[in-house]
């Protein structure tokens, strides 16, 4: 770190001690952008950046409910709202035991800038609560996204905050929490994205990160005069946006030879086809099969079609050209960077929000990986939840074919964006990292500056 950046998170890290995650996502950010503040009197004078690093507003409440026994549970809710320069409070809800303050916080950091990169006006926010779904029946769960929005809607609104679901969230639990909001409000409004297409929802946002991560590490490829076609790759996570990163892989002639989940890794040197794609989304969304010990279900997978079942193995032990984190925070790490350093990694496109460590991220740049980061290339996720907020304003349903075309479109403009502000001048060389922090900040930083002290 140069001295202006050292000082900087001095100040940070006193501010909010322990917060490791936030810190780490601050410091990423701010070894970025500190050049560019530091020639451009108007950001320095007006301290947007220490303005950016302090949430507008933090909610912590209390949830209880009450499980099949007739026993009251407590859990904590949580939403940060991080910054609305640009746009109304935008970001994920996430249901997980690992959800505290420290990670709703750097989520909402992040999300302020990913959210920027889309060109959509949108401000940063995340919410989430230490609940754990797995395990509780259908009707706990409704139990507790009624609890939890009986608290939230008091904070969140179409023209103030729309969360959309994250990790542990998806269509089941923001149907819940829809249907409590309208209850509650006496009014039928866009306020949560990622609904069912019954009643409101858009088409293809539940393939969006997916997609959207495979369109940003196809112009990654093109910009580097590579393609997809033919290339090895390894995802990480067998949710969502791993299984839906898979199908786009195929569809561009791409090979995905391994994924992990929660009980270890799996590696299928014939690759991961439409069809036996096909069969895991039915096991995993549909839950056909009961999961393992852990929570897993790659184990049937890796029975079914003669895969190698890896247990407590992590993706990267496989060799591939593209590594694609797709799950969670801080999953691949600076000893996972050198194993696919040795095994002969080209690409590593972050699909996920900070999945590499700081570390691991200056390995890769260092033997000349290129790396591209969680706030660039997992955007489409929410890009297309803003297309949600569009049509439900409109009170339209744009057909799928459209919402697609915009979500291509949206990951070309911030592919364009990163390399604007990421290109070297000396070397031509760009550095991905960099480029997403500038694009993203700059925006922001000029909203501040242009709306005051506020």
């Amino acid at each position: 770190m140069n001295e202006a950046v050292q000082k900087f998170m001095e100040g940070v890290a006193a501010k909010n001690p322990g917060e490791k995650k936030f810190l780490q996502a601050v410091q990423e950010v701010a070894e970025s952008v500190m050049p560019v503040i530091e020639a451009t009197p108007a950001y320095k004078k007006a301290k947007v950046l220490e303005r950016m690093v302090e949430p507008e507003r933090v909610i912590m409440f209390r949830v209880p409910w009450v499980d099949d026994k007739g026993e009251i549970q407590v859990n904590r809710g949580f939403r940060v709202q991080m910054n609305s320069a640009i746009g109304p409070y935008k970001g994920g809800i996430r249901f997980n035991n690992t959800v505290t303050l420290d990670v709703i916080k750097f989520l909402g950091f992040e999300q302020t800038f990913k959210n920027s990169l889309t060109g959509i006006p949108m401000g940063g926010g995340k919410g989430g609560s230490d609940f754990d779904a797995r395990g509780k029946s259908d009707g706990e769960v409704m139990r507790f996204c009624q609890a939890f929005m009986a608290e939230l809607f008091r904070h969140i609104g179409p023209n103030t905050d729309v969360p959309a679901g994250d990790l542990g969230v998806g269509a089941r639990e923001i149907g819940y929490m829809f249907g409590m909001y309208k209850k509650l409000m006496n009014e039928f409004t866009g306020v949560l994205t990622g609904k069912g297409l019954a009643f409101g929802g858009s088409l293809i946002r539940p393939e969006a990160t997916g997609y959207g991560v495979t369109y940003f590490a196809d112009e990654v490829l093109h910009q580097n005069g590579d393609s997809l076609e033919g290339k090895t790759c390894v995802i990480s996570g067998a949710g969502n946006v791993g299984l839906h990163t898979i199908e786009k892989i195929n569809a561009l002639g791409g090979k995905v030879v391994g994924m992990r989940d929660f009980e270890g890794a799996v590696y299928d040197p014939d690759g991961i086809t439409p069809e036996k794609l096909a069969w895991l989304k039915e096991l995993v969304f549909k839950r056909t099969m009961p999961a393992g010990p852990h929570g897993g279900y790659l184990h049937h997978y890796a029975e079914k079609y003669g895969a190698k079942l890896m247990p407590d193995k992590k993706s990267w032990a496989i060799p591939c050209d593209v590594a694609l984190p797709t799950a969670c925070e801080n999953e691949l790490d600076l000893n996972d960077a050198k194993e696919l350093i040795k095994n002969g990694v080209k690409y590593v496109i972050e699909g996920a929000n900070m999945p590499s460590t700081n570390e691991a991220i200056e390995a890769f740049q260092a033997a000349g990986v290129i790396i591209t980061p969680g706030k660039a290339a997992n955007a489409g996720g929410v890009a297309t939840s803003g297309l949600e907020m569009a049509q439900n304003a409109m009170h339209l349903c744009w057909e799928a074919k459209e919402v697609d075309e915009k979500l291509h479109g949206i990951m070309r403009s911030i592919h364009k964006n990163c390399v604007e502000h990421g290109r070297d001048p000396k070397t031509g060389k760009i550095n991905y990292v960099k480029g997403a922090n500038i694009a993203g900040f700059i925006k922001v930083a000029d909203a501040m500056v242009a709306q005051g002290v506020v």
